[in-house]
Order: structure tokens, then sequence, then C-alpha cells
């Protein structure tokens, strides 16, 4: 099935503008073989970003275990490799950028490791805050199969931020994300980082345009508000290229059978 194709609005359309945040940005991510989320998802905002010194990093290398059918990270088995340096150069690259205010991090999932990466950001989060005791830390964590142990190692490095992506409505959780992620269980682990420190502020976010409804979006607000979430972001879905269709979600059809070889 071809895609219907769509023009995207004059506003949408970003000229890609670089100065010299971007290119030290880009060079020091290099020098350090460092990866960022701006980079690897494609993010059609990076030059906006990374033009004003801002850029999300992604821990634990560029190959996710998981394959949720929005994303255009790669999807693989990484065979346990981490990289035990990342931490200090993570804190060396924001020296370089000049990045000592406020820091996000993130990661693939890793579900071939035993608590799913979270020593390793545990690891990132104590290095950066020991050479900057004054910088703010937010974290987005994969939802480690639910393990309450590996939430309470991110929780008792203290981030002052955790965030936690439910991505969608309820109603199409098994249609847009990994079928290993769940509704439920990411509303979980929303609300165990909260009893394990209630002074860590808890965020989500979701993405409008994949055929939820007004009330289901109220609906998540609520479930999200009843578990204490303190902020949630919403989002914009982007309907993929042909060129993803064909060479990612395509390719994941062929290795996952959950996978559709055809667009939202």
């Amino acid at each position: 099935m071809s895609m219907q194709k769509l023009e995207k609005p004059q506003w949408l359309k970003i000229k890609l503008a670089v100065n010299d945040e971007f290119s030290n940005i880009k060079n020091t991510l290099k020098k350090h073989e460092l990866h960022t989320v701006c980079e690897e998802a494609h993010c059609p905002n990076i030059s906006e970003c990374w033009n004003t010194g801002t850029a999300t990093f992604m821990l634990m290398g560029d190959v996710c275990t998981r394959g949720c059918r929005f994303c255009a990270v790669k999807t693989g088995n990484p065979m346990q490799k981490l990289d035990a340096d990342e931490p200090k150069k993570l804190a060396q690259a924001l020296a370089e950028i000049k990045l000592f205010d406020y820091v996000v991090l993130t990661s693939v999932n890793r579900d071939d490791l035993a608590d799913g990466g979270a020593s390793h950001f545990t690891d990132c989060i104590k290095e950066i805050k020991k050479a900057y005791p004054e910088i703010i830390v937010e974290v987005l964590i994969p939802d480690f199969n639910g393990n309450v142990n590996s939430l309470k190692k991110i929780a008792d490095a203290k981030p002052e931020v955790i965030a936690h992506n439910i991505e969608t409505v309820e109603r199409l959780q098994k249609k847009i994300r990994d079928p290993r992620a769940s509704y439920k269980q990411s509303l979980n682990v929303l609300e165990n980082v909260k009893k394990l420190n209630p002074r860590i502020y808890t965020k989500s976010s979701i993405m409008l345009g994949l055929e939820e409804t007004d009330e289901e979006v109220l609906q998540s607000m609520k479930d999200l508000r009843a578990i204490d979430v303190d902020i949630l972001t919403i989002g914009q879905y982007l309907r993929p290229t042909e060129m993803f269709v064909r060479n990612v979600v395509k390719k994941r059809s062929a290795k996952h059978s959950f996978f559709c070889s055809t667009p939202l």
C-alpha cells in the first residue's frame, strides 16, 4: 500500500540554520562518541535547539532493544555492550558545550541488561552532579520492565526530574508501542517514582495525531494526575516519510510480526 502524499504546512517547514553553537555541539559529540536523541530520532527541531546550545543526550548507545512504530531510533540487540567511560565523557562534554544549568538525559531501552541499564544511568547522573553540583538533571527513563529495584537506583541518584512517557492514549498502546510496553506499566513507573521519593518531579508526554479522541486525551490527563504526575508535555506526531517506511518499518515488519508494513 502506498502512502497518501500530504503537503506539510509552510509554518511547519524549518530551514536548517547552523551557527557556532551547533558546530560546537556536533564536534563535541563526535569527539567523545556520544549520542543525542536529537540526531538518532531525526528531530526536525535540532537546529533550533543546538543553535542555542541545548541538546538531549541519549545514553547506552544508539541501538534500542524495542521497536515502537513511531520511533526512528535503530532496533536491535546491543549484546550487553556499554561504554564504561560514558559518564566521564558526558561530564566533559557538558564543560565543552558550557551546559551547566539544566541537562536532559534519556536512553535507548536496554532489555539485554539485567537492570535495564539503571546502574549506568545512575553513574551518569552522579558524575554530572559531582562535576556540577548546582546543575538540574532531568532523566527520561525506560520502564525497566516495571522493575522497582531499577527505579530505586535512579531515584537514589536524586535527579530533579524523572520523566517517563506514556506516548499515547490507552486504546492505541498496542498499535503504537512495542508489546513489552503498556499503559498500565508506564503509569506504575511514574507512580512508583513518587513513592520512592515524593520530592522528585515526575513528568510524562503524549503525542497527538494518532487517531485518539479528545475524550481519550482528557482521560489520560486524569490518569496522570491521579498518580500525582507534576508535568505533562503534549507533542504532535508527524507521519513518517516514504523512505522511513521503506527503510525502517518494513524491516521491522520482517523481524517482528507485530509491525505493520504501512504507516499509521
